[in-house]
């Protein structure tokens, strides 16, 4: 069995293009991996690590647009249905839970960041894939960082970079590959494979 598992958002219809703190961050975009069953011999996707933390809730949102806050004249001169952000919190989580949640995985392991072909977090922005890859202690070349070319697409991030990763001969068969994101709520995952193509 085959599962095609699709990562895509568009961002930019809830930017608010007055608000520099988030209008500089974001694209559309989306993306896609192929799953199939590893072969006779082969690993595949090894282990993983997810947390879930709804304190930070307030620090990524948008406010209405849902069952909560319906869109009315209010909510919609109120910029409610743009994406409203804390950035500083949102980098404090995102690079501590991401090396944190990183870590843990590779010590569960067995494993260290020199074992890794390459690291392909979460696109949010540079500064905050630099200051967890610093974190781990990870050669710069061992990071994959696309964010320049699409911004952050939210859910189609690893995907386009897992591309990104092939295009530049940094992901090959037989490489561990570690997978790190955050997101909204605050959530955190990472996922250890070794990459079978």
């Amino acid at each position: 069995m085959r599962v095609l598992v699709c990562g895509a958002d568009a961002n930019t219809r809830m930017t608010d293009y007055t608000d520099r703190t988030t209008c500089v961050l974001f694209g559309d975009g989306g993306g896609a991996v192929l799953l199939e069953p590893a072969e006779e011999g082969e690993i595949g996707f090894i282990d993983f690590e997810n947390e879930i933390d709804g304190s930070g809730g307030a620090a990524l949102s948008l406010p209405a647009g849902g069952s909560l806050n319906l869109a009315s004249h209010e909510t919609v001169d109120k910029k409610m249905h743009y994406i409203h952000q804390d950035g500083p919190a949102v980098y404090k989580f995102a690079v501590r839970k991401m090396a944190e949640a990183s870590a843990a995985l590779l010590e569960r392991c067995g494993l260290t960041v020199a074992d890794l072909g390459c690291f392909i977090p979460h696109q949010a922005n540079k500064r905050i894939i630099t200051a967890t890859a610093d974190r781990l202690g990870m050669a710069p070349e061992q990071v994959i960082i696309n964010i320049e070319k699409y911004g952050n697409t939210s859910a189609g991030t690893i995907p386009l970079a897992m591309e990104t990763a092939i295009e530049q001969g940094k992901m090959k068969k037989g490489d561990l590959v570690l997978l790190a994101a955050v997101g909204a709520g605050f959530t955190v995952g990472t996922t250890l494979l070794r990459w079978e193509i």
